[in-house]
């Protein structure tokens, strides 16, 4: 078992304290170490094991949890470290909930926000089955996929108020404020699903309660997959309700009917603090070293003994 899911499974035990270390762990001020701190920062745990708790050695845990990926053991591409999800993330989110002015705004806003989701689930995905760590063609194929069909599916609202012009207030209020909501956490889980499915078709590696790893299992794969399309749907849809449900109350304000070129700085500036505030919140929802019970997997694993429960690495 990889020391990342060791100091997991030692200090991400309850939600608060998985949701403590994410905000020290989403620190942006590591963002660009490179390799060879990455490495340094490696060595050390390896040398000074998971019980040392000095502010070296802590800093080298947080850089070791943000920036390796704990079944290959290889540092993460630095567009997609976990650090630096807010930071590019946020204003790509916030760019494609604004009501638009035409089509092609909302699709080219869309296409880079699903792109780089879909990039930061493969990224982070289980790679226990992964060949060599390489991405196979039907998976290259589904990705590709995936950016597309959510990307016309994003900018729905925005193509239909364009193509029926003539549509009710209600119907736009409701294209513009509400559809956006479930959309968005759909879109959000469709993505995890299609681009880590993988995993559900091949299995994970399972570990008992030692660390050993004691095989491959689809059941814990797809668990895996499913806790965390569910995360990144809290994530997304709470992003897109909030700020539509804080605009709906301000605009019963006296100072807001007064003054409404306020709404647009309101709206953007409280989604991009939602969703900075849920990255940890959706993050921690679910262990990063699951569990799973024996008599939830396959058959090779229940002649197993004196393991009740196996862990698998979910994943981000």
């Amino acid at each position: 078992m990889d020391p990342n899911l060791q100091y997991w499974q030692s200090n991400g035990k309850s939600f608060m304290s998985r949701l403590r270390l994410w905000f020290n762990i989403l620190d942006p001020s590591s963002m660009l170490s490179s390799e060879a701190e990455i490495l340094k920062a490696r060595t050390l745990l390896q040398n000074q094991g998971i019980k040392q708790t000095d502010g070296k050695v802590a800093n080298a845990w947080l850089l070791s949890l943000s920036s390796v990926h704990s079944d290959t053991g290889a540092a993460i591409p630095p567009l997609f470290r976990s650090q630096v999800f807010l930071p590019v993330s946020a204003p790509l989110i916030v760019a494609s909930l604004i009501p638009h002015k035409g089509v092609k705004p909302a699709l080219f806003w869309h296409f880079l926000l699903q792109s780089y989701s879909a990039g930061f689930n493969h990224c982070n995905r289980n790679a226990t089955v992964t060949k060599d760590n390489k991405t196979s063609m039907k998976q290259s194929i589904l990705i590709v996929g995936t950016v597309s069909y959510s990307t016309f599916a994003g900018a729905l609202p925005q193509i239909i108020l364009q193509h029926f012009r003539l549509i009710s207030t209600v119907a736009e209020t409701f294209c513009r404020s509400f559809l956006p909501i479930p959309l968005s956490a759909c879109l959000a889980a469709f993505s995890v699903i299609v681009v880590r499915s993988e995993e559900s078709e091949n299995g994970i590696r399972v570990f008992d309660s030692n660390g050993n790893a004691v095989g491959v299992s689809k059941e814990a794969g797809s668990k895996a997959v499913k806790e965390t399309a569910i995360s990144r749907a809290t994530l997304f849809g709470t992003t897109a309700a909030v700020p539509s449900l804080l605009l709906a109350l301000l605009k019963r304000a006296k100072f807001v009917q007064r003054n409404p070129m306020t709404i647009a700085p309101v709206r953007h500036i409280s989604t991009a603090i939602v969703f900075g505030l849920m990255i940890p919140v959706s993050f921690s929802l679910f262990p990063q070293l699951g569990k799973i019970k024996k008599e939830h997997l396959e058959e090779e694993f229940q002649s197993l003994a004196g393991n009740n429960e196996l862990f698998y690495h979910r994943g981000l």
